[in-house]
């Protein structure tokens, strides 16, 4: 395709000029010409193209642009990248063209942006999954890849409500699911929270404007607030010559969310939903020095928590943040967290560590990227070949706390917190890892399975005749340590699978039955084994003996016990066997044309009639129905969309559901009794459990109980709690 250099219409060329001037970075003359050139590529390519909105599509580019120029702080090679982002997949725009016309770098990055969204169909993994792979593992070659892709979706976000609902749920369940722990990962905190944010509206409408409500309606009194601390404390700081601005910072909307559910608590008792942030101006040589001058002037006015003590400073995050954090009893006598950070720790946790330093200073400046990259590499450097299970371990990285501790030489390691002697094994090599044999921690001899403190010095034991088991994945917490277990097992147990598949072809040869997938999946049904690999496993191991072979291949000769309840005179599986051991039917309708199917309901959540649910398509057991709130709903959308069916209740009065109710308060007398009198009697409520434990004057447990729907599961909600000495009432 032949690029033309054509002079952009004045409404774009307004929005270009716009862009320039938010960038966070000083851009030259002949950078701008490169980031004109790119617009006019991106102009050209997508003219016709409309969005959703009805706008044309060269506003998301322009966008895009923008937020990896002022949000994120890249320089004109990122915003060149950005502009063009979607030219090669939606255009005639080649490589080869963006080569010849804006140069290798950028045509580089569009080209890893093309690939993370060209997807290789297979139905034996997620297709979302395998795309979120990609993506990860751009981490490898060009980090500026990620935070373009991460700036695409956050304005996707951002006109999210022009989409069907279905794609809505999809889009912001994958952001929750992928993108915002991508965003925390790699330093982009603001980015982060306005992603899960965008993502609560659209998953939780209710509760996400109930918490916005209150946090608006506390505005005014928060400002107040501010002025009170500065008043306390600015004669201090201005006595020791630091030059400073004092800010208030509200907690996301989400993470108060995040807190409510799973603490069980009030927004009110959401006591750190704000937080006051003292940005200070410093040299570099004495960042540390002025961090810890300001704490010891906010310590001397207030009254401070020692267990609440955070000090990034000493020991920064992996994604780069430095801070010093103190929780006070500040004005008003209420806690309150203080945040101290110098202007450049500020630049990092705002913009992010790799644009700080890998793409904003001078090349002698990388190495200090490349030394957070290489964190990150660890749980990219495994063998899982299942895109899922990679994604879940990658995510397993994403928010953990870390400890730091010392090799004998006295090598500082950062670990994940909860990582056991075996995990630093793995962590420092895998070789030493595989052949762990015992540890030392501080000089003494330890388990495995011995969870590691910061400041522990870490002696790894190791024997060449040493294999892992499986026993070892019940005390690692690392993924990389999981993965690396997993692949020598699988290693060990393909070779005794091989030996088994042999093993049974030769004994089945002697009954008179050839091995083939017919008769191997027979045999799976018949032993319950879910893999065809774990039936050869358990054959080459012994545990299915001659015996065990012998009593199937009888079975199969005769077409007696489970096959001929299963196979029909036509060997085809006859529809209609086993419908009420696994299948159940009420008035719940399914898709655009509100279709009743069959379906069961999910035990991870169990949705009553009233609940807002979605079916979900499983290869195995077919429908199954989870409440839109269910623990694994956001997994199942990000990874698996395609197999998302909408659903509906519309009647119910036929069945009852089970439903657990959670119950807290103070212990006493009769009130156990008060509690099922009111279920049994009062409100004809059938229980299937009871569980209750007393501790110190108070309880807490659990009932079990049949509803015909949500309302009347509210209704019993509403009365428990007017029972004189319950505390909370809530369903689990």
């Amino acid at each position: 395709m032949l690029i033309e250099n054509k002079i952009l219409p004045k409404n774009i060329y307004d929005l270009y000029e716009d862009l320039i001037d938010s960038s966070y970075q000083k851009i030259s003359s002949k950078e701008k010409k490169v980031i004109y050139q790119s617009l006019v590529i991106a102009y050209n390519g997508h003219d016709g193209q409309i969005r959703k909105s009805g706008e044309p599509y060269i506003h998301h580019p322009i966008e895009v642009a923008k937020i990896v120029a002022k949000d994120i702080g890249l320089n004109y090679i990122s915003i060149a990248s950005a502009l063009l982002h979607d030219v090669v997949e939606d255009t005639d725009v080649t490589f080869k063209d963006l080569n010849g016309s804006v140069g290798h770098e950028i045509s580089k990055i569009v080209n890893g942006l093309t690939k993370i969204s060209t997807l290789k169909k297979n139905e034996d993994y997620s297709i979302q999954a395998e795309n979120y792979r990609r993506m990860l593992l751009t981490l490898h070659s060009d980090i500026r890849v990620i935070l373009i892709k991460t700036a695409d979706r956050l304005h996707n976000m951002r006109t999210i409500d022009f989409l069907t609902k279905a794609k809505q749920d999809q889009m912001a369940s994958e952001s929750l699911y992928i993108y915002a722990p991508l965003a925390h990962r790699v330093g982009l905190y603001n980015i982060k929270n306005e992603l899960e944010d965008l993502s609560l509206r659209i998953l939780e409408t209710r509760k996400y404007n109930l918490i916005k409500n209150k946090i608006d309606k506390e505005f005014v009194n928060q400002e107040k607030y501010v002025e009170a601390f500065k008043s306390l404390i600015n004669n201090s700081l201005d006595d020791q010559k630091i030059k400073y601005s004092i800010i208030g910072r509200n907690k996301s909307i989400y993470s108060i969310h995040n807190k409510i559910q799973k603490k069980n608590i009030s927004f009110d008792e959401v006591f750190d939903r704000f937080a006051i942030r003292i940005i200070y101006k410093s040299t570099p040589k004495n960042e540390k020095f002025i961090a810890w001058k300001i704490y010891s002037i906010i310590t001397d006015h207030f009254t401070s928590n020692p267990t609440r003590l955070r000090d990034w400073i000493t020991l920064p995050k992996t994604n780069g943040y430095e801070a010093l954090h103190i929780t006070v009893v500040g004005p008003q006598n209420k806690w309150v967290e203080i945040q101290i950070r110098s202007e450049r720790m500020d630049e990092i946790a705002e913009k992010g560590y790799a644009a700080h330093y890998g793409y904003k200073h001078s090349e002698s400046k990388k190495n200090e990227v490349d030394l957070w990259l290489n964190k990150l590499q660890e749980v990219l450097n495994h063998d899982n070949d299942h895109a899922v299970d990679f994604v879940e371990d990658f995510k397993l990285n994403f928010y953990s706390k870390e400890i730091y501790v010392f090799t004998p030489k006295g090598d500082l390691k950062s670990l994940k917190s909860g990582s056991t002697a075996l995990d630093f094994a793995f962590h420092v090599h895998t070789g030493i890892g595989i052949k762990t044999r015992g540890a030392r921690v501080n000089g003494k001899l330890v388990p495995l399975s011995h969870t590691l403190k910061s400041g522990d010095q870490v002696d790894i034991i190791t024997s060449k005749n040493v294999k892992p088991n499986i026993n070892w994945l019940n005390f690692v917490e690392t993924s990389r340590a999981k993965s690396k277990i997993k692949s020598s097992i699988n290693e060990e147990k393909n070779k005794i699978s091989m030996d088994g598949k042999e093993i049974l072809e030769r004994k089945l040869r002697q009954l008179k039955i050839k091995l083939d997938d017919r008769v191997s999946g027979q045999m799976m049904k018949f032993f319950k084994i879910k893999a065809s690999n774990d039936l050869y496993y358990k054959i080459g191991i012994g545990s299915i003996d001659n015996k065990k072979i012998k009593s199937f291949a009888s079975d199969y000769n005769s077409y007696l016990g489970y096959f001929k309840r299963r196979i029909g005179s036509n060997n085809r599986v006859d529809k209609n066997l086993e419908i009420e051991d696994f299948i159940k039917f009420d008035k719940l309708v399914f898709g655009k044309e509100k279709e009743m199917l069959k379906y069961s309901i999910a035990s991870c959540c169990n949705p009553i009639p009233g609940d807002k649910v979605f079916g979900f398509i499983s290869v195995k057991d077919g429908i199954k129905v989870h409440r839109q709130d269910c623990p694994n709903a956001i997994s199942l959308r990000s990874n698996y969309a395609y197999r998302i069916i909408t659903a509906k209740w519309i009647n119910s009065e036929n069945h009852e559901f089970n439903a657990q109710i959670q119950i807290t308060g103070i212990d006493d007398i009769g009130l156990i009794n008060s509690i099922t009198s009111l279920i049994s009697n009062s409100m004809n409520v059938n229980m299937n459990k009871i569980s209750f434990e007393t501790n110190d004057g108070t309880f807490s447990g659990f009932v079990s109980v049949e509803v015909k729907n949500k309302v009347i599961l509210n209704k019993l909600l509403k009365k428990l709690t007017s029972i004189d000495g319950i505390e909370k009432v809530s369903r689990k």
